[in-house]
């Protein structure tokens, strides 16, 4: 059974990397895990591009999904600028995992130098995901977004059988098992390191 402590998660990226997927496995899994779960998303422009991000936040009792300015315990990026952007969800204390994609907004022809720096200065916390090394290690980079859940898994009060229920759930049948050999995959990669 869950933990008395409430976790407030901000997942972001842009459209067509799966943060939608992301959330919502995430949110199943807490759930399944017997936590009070809550979900609130902004996929506007999200078919390739444009900004995704959603606020998760479970516990014993959660009344409202959006986490405050500020309040975020772990902001979960899938692209660089994205951490950056939504970074006044985070504090000092905050742990941010950021996947090293880098997906110029449209208009912008240079992507920045010095992302993860600036990311790093705000917050110390950063695990940062060789997306490269990763897609290598997962065999599959359309199975990226729910191996990255695999890193987030080694912080959360979520046990390994409500993670799999919920993947099982909320990827096509054909893909399940592949996307759970990719979330343990990831897992075993962050506890590796560098």
């Amino acid at each position: 059974m869950a933990n008395g402590k409430t976790w407030n998660i901000l997942m972001v990226g842009v459209g067509g990397q799966g943060i939608v997927t992301s959330s919502d496995i995430l949110t199943r899994a807490a759930m399944e895990a017997g936590h009070d779960a809550k979900k609130s998303e902004i996929h506007g422009m999200s078919q390739r591009g444009g900004s995704v991000f959603s606020h998760i936040r479970f516990g014993p009792r959660v009344s409202s999904p959006v986490i405050p300015e500020g309040g975020a315990d772990i902001l979960f990026s899938l692209e660089e600028l994205e951490a950056l952007r939504w970074l006044g969800y985070a504090n000092a204390s905050s742990t941010v995992i950021c996947a090293t994609a880098q997906i110029a907004p449209a208009g912008v022809e240079t992507y920045p130098s010095g992302v993860l720096d600036a990311i790093r200065s705000a917050c110390p916390r950063l695990v940062v995901l060789d997306v490269v090394k990763l897609e290598e290690r997962i065999g599959n980079p359309r199975f990226l977004n729910v191996a990255l859940l695999g890193v987030l898994s080694g912080m959360l009060d979520i046990d390994d059988a409500s993670w799999r229920r919920a993947i099982l759930k909320e990827v096509p049948p054909a893909y399940g098992e592949a996307n759970w050999q990719a979330f343990l995959s990831a897992r075993e990669f962050a506890r590796e390191g560098p």
